[in-house]
Order: C-alpha cells, then sequence, then structure tokens
C-alpha cells in the first residue's frame, strides 16, 4: 500500500497512529498520530500578489510558510470558483460532480473529502465560502433586493440544506453559503444551517473568519483525534472592501500604474529565480476583457489614473489583512502544540479577477449584489467611487490590473491560459516534509490532487462504489522529494475557455464569450521555453495540435461539458 511507505519516510511515531487507526473501525485510537490537514484558500488572487510569489504585498505570515515548507511553481485550479472548490472537496473534474459551470449545487451523490475522513474518525470544520449550493433568488426583484439588503427577513434557506457543508461532511461550518457578499455585512453568512441575521458593528468578514479558524483550532487541540479544517477566505474577489487604516499603508504605491506593477513584479520573480526570462519571456498587459475592454494607461485621463490607481491600495489591503489573519491561525496551532503535525496548504481558486461593476453584462444590483446597506444607504455601482473600499462601494480591480496581479502569466480569472488557472501552491508540515525548508518543486499538480494526497498520508481508502472515478493523483511522494508524474493528460474547461497540458506542451483557447455556442480557436504553446504563453506554435505543428485538441474533445465529451462548435 503507498502510504505504508511514505509513513515510513514521515516517522515512526506517524506509521504506528495509522497502524493503530487500521485495527478499529468503531473509534479513533488513544494517541493518533495521523497528521492534521488544514487547507487555507484564497478567492481571486493573483499569482503575483504574495510576497513569496514576486509581489509588494505585505504577506510575512504566508512568505514563512513557503520558506519553511515547499513552494509549488507548477501548480492548476479551474480558472473560476466553484469548480475549483468542487476540485479540491472531491478530486475530480468539476464537470464529473455537477460543476462544469459556476454557481450551482454539487453532486450530493458524490462523497467529500471531509466525508471520508470524517468517516476515518477525523474531526472536521468549515470556516468561510462555500460556492456550492445553487443559489435560489427570489421571484420578485423588489423583494429580493430587500432580503439580500439585510431589509427583510425571510423564513427560507439560501439553498437547498441537502447541499450545505454541514450536510457534506464538516461537522460545523460558519461562512458564507452564496459566492458574493459585503465584508461589513454579509449576506448568507451561517453557522451550520442557521441565518446569520446580525453581526457587530465593527465587523470584518476576514477577521471574523480567521478569528473563528482560531477558535476551532483550540477546541479540536482538546481532542486526541486529527482534525481536518477547510478554511476559505473571501478576499480578495469583490467588491473592494477593507478597514481605512488597511488600505491607507499602500496608498499611492500604484500611483505609476499597472505597466509599473507588471515591471517590478517580473524583476522581483527574476531574482528570486522563479522565473527563467529566456523560458519565460515577459508578456504584453491585456485590457481586453469581453464584457468591458479598458484603455492603456497611456490613454488614461488624470482622473481617471487617479481612479485607477485609488483600486488597488483596496486590493492589497485585502490581502493583507487576510495574511494577518493566517498568522493568527497559526500561531494557534503553534500554541495549542498542533503545528508540527498539521499539513498546512495555502493556494487560491483562480487568478485575479477582471471584472467591474462598469460593463453591460448586468453588474447592477440584484442576484448576488445588494442595493442599498442595511439602513438604508446606496450603495454606489460603475466608476464614480466616492468612498470606495467602505461599505457603500461596489467595484472590482479591473482587466489591466488583474492582469499586473497574474505576473508573469497572461489574462486573469476564468480563462484557461495561466492567468486563470496558475495558482501559488504552498506546504508545510514540520514534522512530515523531508526536503530543505523553502524547496521549490516543478511537480505538476492540480487542485485535484489535494484530496488523493490527504487520503494517502491519513491512511484512508476512499468509497469507490457508486462514485465516479477519482482525476487528481496523490502528491505524497513530491512532499517526500520524489519524482512525481501524472502519466496522463490535464485538461481545463470552463465556459467554453479550454485547455490540455501534455509533456511539455499547452494547447488552450480563450473563453467566447458567455453566450457564444462557438469555441474560440486554439493556440498551441511549448512550455519549456515559452513559460508564459507569447509564441503560438500552431501554424508550426498542426499535427501534434490536432492530436491535443482530438484528446481534448473525447475527455470534454467523457465528462458532459457543455459543447460548443468549432470556428
Amino acid at each position: 500500500m503507498a502510504v505504508k511507505s511514505l509513513l515510513k519516510q514521515v516517522g515512526a511515531a506517524l506509521a504506528i497512529g495509522a497502524a493503530l487507526w487500521a485495527q478499529t473501525s468503531s473509534a479513533a485510537p488513544a494517541a493518533d498520530e495521523r497528521p492534521n490537514f488544514l487547507i487555507i484558500m484564497a478567492d481571486d488572487l493573483g499569482y503575483s500578489d504574495v510576497g513569496a510569489y514576486g509581489g509588494e504585498i505585505d504577506t510575512p505570515n504566508i512568505d514563512r510558510l513557503a520558506s519553511g515548507g515547499l513552494q509549488f511553481t507548477n501548480f492548476y485550479n479551474s480558472a473560476r470558483c466553484s469548480p475549483s472548490r468542487a476540485n479540491l472537496l472531491t478530486g475530480r473534474y468539476a464537470h464529473r460532480v455537477g460543476m462544469g459551470e459556476n454557481g450551482g449545487s454539487m453532486s450530493v451523490d458524490v462523497r467529500t473529502v471531509a466525508q471520508e475522513l470524517k468517516d476515518a474518525h477525523y474531526r472536521t470544520a468549515m470556516v468561510g465560502k462555500w460556492h456550492l449550493t445553487r443559489a435560489t433568488p427570489l421571484a420578485d426583484p423588489a423583494e429580493h433586493l430587500k432580503w439580500i439588503n439585510h431589509q427583510a427577513y425571510l423564513e427560507r434557506d439560501f439553498g437547498d440544506r441537502s447541499t450545505y457543508p454541514a450536510a457534506r461532511g464538516f461537522e460545523t461550518h460558519y461562512g458564507l453559503i452564496w459566492g458574493v457578499s459585503s465584508y461589513f455585512d454579509p449576506f448568507s453568512l451561517v453557522e451550520g444551517f442557521e441565518p446569520v441575521r446580525t453581526v457587530p458593528k465593527d465587523f470584518y468578514l476576514t477577521d471574523a473568519l480567521s478569528d473563528r479558524a482560531v477558535s476551532d483550532i483550540e477546541s479540536f487541540a482538546k481532542d486526541e483525534r486529527p482534525f481536518f479544517m477547510y478554511l476559505a477566505y473571501t478576499a480578495p474577489h469583490w467588491p473592494l472592501h477593507a478597514p481605512e487604516q488597511a488600505i491607507a499603508k499602500y496608498r499611492g504605491r500604484y500611483d505609476g500604474g499597472w505597466e509599473q506593477l507588471h515591471e517590478a513584479r517580473y524583476a522581483r520573480q527574476v531574482k528570486l529565480g522563479l522565473i527563467d526570462p529566456k523560458t519565460a519571456p515577459k508578456a504584453q498587459l491585456s485590457g481586453d476583457w469581453a464584457q468591458n475592454p479598458e484603455k492603456p494607461w497611456a490613454q488614461l485621463s488624470q482622473a481617471e489614473r487617479a481612479q485607477a490607481a485609488a483600486k488597488m491600495p483596496v486590493h492589497a489591503a485585502m490581502i493583507d489583512v487576510m495574511d494577518q489573519g493566517i498568522g493568527r491561525v497559526i500561531d494557534a496551532l503553534k500554541r495549542t502544540g498542533q503545528y508540527e503535525n498539521t499539513v498546512v496548504v495555502f493556494l487560491a481558486d483562480n487568478g485575479a479577477s477582471p471584472e467591474t461593476m462598469t460593463g453591460t453584462q448586468g453588474y447592477q444590483p440584484g442576484y448576488d449584489r445588494q442595493s442599498e446597506t442595511r439602513d438604508g444607504r446606496k450603495i454606489h455601482y460603475g466608476a464614480d467611487q466616492p468612498a470606495l473600499g467602505s461599505e457603500t462601494s461596489m467595484a472590482g480591480i479591473g482587466a489591466y490590473w488583474a492582469n499586473a496581479a497574474n505576473t508573469p502569466w497572461r489574462y486573469w480569472k476564468a480563462e484557461a491560459y495561466d492567468g486563470g488557472v496558475h495558482t501559488p501552491f504552498i506546504v508545510s508540515w514540520p514534522k512530515g516534509l523531508k526536503l530543505k525548508p523553502g524547496t521549490r518543486v516543478d511537480t505538476l499538480g492540480h487542485i485535484m490532487d489535494i484530496a488523493p494526497t490527504f487520503f494517502e498520508l491519513a491512511g484512508v481508502q476512499p468509497r469507490t462504489e457508486g462514485q465516479p472515478p477519482i482525476d487528481g493523483i496523490s502528491l505524497a511522494s513530491a512532499l517526500a522529494g520524489k519524482k512525481t508524474s501524472r502519466g496522463k493528460p490535464l485538461f481545463f474547461e470552463h465556459e467554453g475557455s479550454r485547455a490540455v497540458i501534455l509533456d511539455d506542451w499547452k494547447l488552450v483557447a480563450r473563453a467566447p464569450g458567455p453566450k457564444s455556442k462557438v469555441y474560440a480557436p486554439w493556440s498551441l504553446y511549448h512550455l519549456k521555453t515559452d513559460r508564459t504563453e507569447t509564441r503560438d506554435l500552431i501554424k508550426a505543428e498542426p499535427k501534434r495540435a490536432a492530436t491535443m485538441a482530438k484528446l481534448w474533445n473525447e475527455w470534454s465529451t467523457s465528462v458532459h461539458a457543455r459543447q460548443r462548435s468549432e470556428p
């Protein structure tokens, strides 16, 4: 069994714990030495927003996880919130569990990693954003706005309770059911199944999630059983909301514009050795987001530059506050004696988002977006943001800032180019990792690999009867310093954006638009010599492209992805 060989490497104590657990199916052993698991997920985080990946934002706690653990440089997600979360919790392609599109309900027939670990005598808890329950708005738009504005309380759930985290293997859940909400007065906040109808005056969601995670860790430390915690922050997903004192720290840092930020981050990544300019040439920034294309910095008026420059300090503040919370969570692990044997992973669900509230694609109040605060103050949409960062603001950073935040990759959230699907991935496990702290790992990994990895480390054999196949692979050997190969292509599809990675090649196409029935055309990149996808070789390698396209078409049919016509 693969876990036995790994457990020998990570220490005799861990092997003893796993053996003891295997002897009984009715109760956990008195001294269960299996590792704890803590997943920390950021939402719409740019690849280079973290200092360890070349960013200028203050993230000392995340950076310490990287310098004390393993820093993966070739790790992927599924480009969008819901599909990536489905990957994470099931180890499967999102399409297999009903989540190929965004915002639906994950299949209740497919077991989650929380259910598997709970059955194996792990304590389980989730803190934060779920986004795997279909949002069910009211039929009357006016009444719906009252509901999401907290101006009317309804005796109804936010969706089907059977799809809530508390029904999917988590003993406790404090966080959001829907995907978007105010940070100061969030909608769809629950404790288990029950709505949390009021919050304190000084409430800020990121801090509340961090504080709850600390509390849960302190509770778990009193139990001899190991635990699994999924801490899913909403930061830095729009709306751009942050405490004023946190924003003030970053004002002025981004006045030079997105090209300046892009240059600085790229240079820092080269200096850190994260990329080689020979094999990862600097890609040109783009503002070509279909829903709301943006003008280059040089074409903006002084007023437009000031408006644009005011956004990134809020984005940075949201990440800074999240990092401070992660620091408190790590301190709780250390204070309770849990840190050494806790596998902590940090990652993002997708790249930074190009979304703004100024386009023509429905970015107005309604569905999951408030029109007023609880006490009736108007929430501002569009370019005019008199109180950016506050409770009355509804804004996103836009395409150019998002592209710069994803340096060195191209594009952004929802695209299969690396700006959408390439995530930071950090693993910390002081007791179990045998590689030198701070080692960089270039193993090709995907968010759906986390569940199989945890299963192996915990000695858990997931149920297979009546279940779709697990698509992810265990990365336990990579954590032990051994060469790990997928042995199969890696596929991507989200609302028409699509890609396949095979060996050192990537075939990729951008999203065609939400209503298009025709795919965008393919491009082909040799990742070994062009890691940043700048030189399209599809005309030079037509046979290779055709072979990879055939593989993708067969896969997309097999997982029942929504089909479109070729251009």
